[in-house]
């Protein structure tokens, strides 16, 4: 299934916003924030265009009835519009977003067992998953929306006291897998009862949560580590 998780000019000033983070790339700092976690400039910038193209993608994996479909096409939550597929059948289907959950989860994975910091990225983890299952708001028509700047800002500081040296790659770690775990995996029981024609894990409310929660929390680590 294509389509895109916000409104155009929602869309467009996300895009403007990825498009100024990947210039950033070139000054020093986040430049070294990247190489902390290992993970070269270019890397980076190849693995955030893929993640802006995969946030349009979402893979099928089953589908929920539901006794009530929601029947606009567009809803505002936290200043975003999101746009929801028209369906007709009473039934939502359950989907998994490429560059929401698929693309982040994978570093994340790769810098946890490439650093060995398995007991400090799953302490970190389980703090920032319990955050937003706190955090996490069922919203009809959309699914499980969540306000992204609170967990990258609990990861880096929570990561700077585990693991101060290593700050960065928990907080990338933490941040990016505490949020797929806590907004969406946790709240998959509450889907039945939100009438949204497509739940996708990683993506609507979430997407922009999970994408900018790594980047923010290895900005925040670095800097102040």
């Amino acid at each position: 299934m294509l389509y895109s998780p916000i409104a155009g000019i929602f869309f467009i000033i996300f895009f403007l916003f990825t498009t100024f983070f990947l210039l950033l790339i070139q000054i020093n700092v986040i430049t070294l924030a990247f190489i902390k976690i290992g993970i070269s400039p270019q890397v980076v910038m190849v693995t955030l265009f893929f993640i802006l193209i995969g946030s349009f993608i979402n893979i099928p994996i089953m589908k929920i009835p539901q006794e009530t479909m929601v029947s606009q096409k567009r809803i505002n939550f936290f200043g975003f519009t999101y746009i929801i597929p028209v369906w007709k059948k009473k039934v939502t289907v359950l989907a998994i977003n490429v560059g929401g959950a698929v693309i982040p989860s994978i570093v994340s994975f790769y810098l946890l067992f490439k650093s060995g910091l398995y007991f400090k990225g799953i302490l970190a983890t389980l703090f920032i998953t319990i955050i937003c299952y706190k955090l996490a708001k069922p919203i009809r028509g959309i699914g499980i929306a969540l306000p992204f700047f609170i967990p990258p800002s609990l990861a880096a500081i929570f990561s700077m006291i585990i693991a101060y040296d290593s700050a960065p790659i928990i907080a990338y770690i933490s941040g990016t897998l505490g949020t797929l775990i806590g907004a969406d995996i946790l709240n998959l029981k509450k889907i039945s009862q939100l009438g949204a024609p497509v739940a996708s894990i990683g993506g609507a409310g979430t997407f922009d949560g999970i994408f900018l929660t790594g980047i923010l929390a290895v900005l925040f680590s670095s800097i102040f580590s």
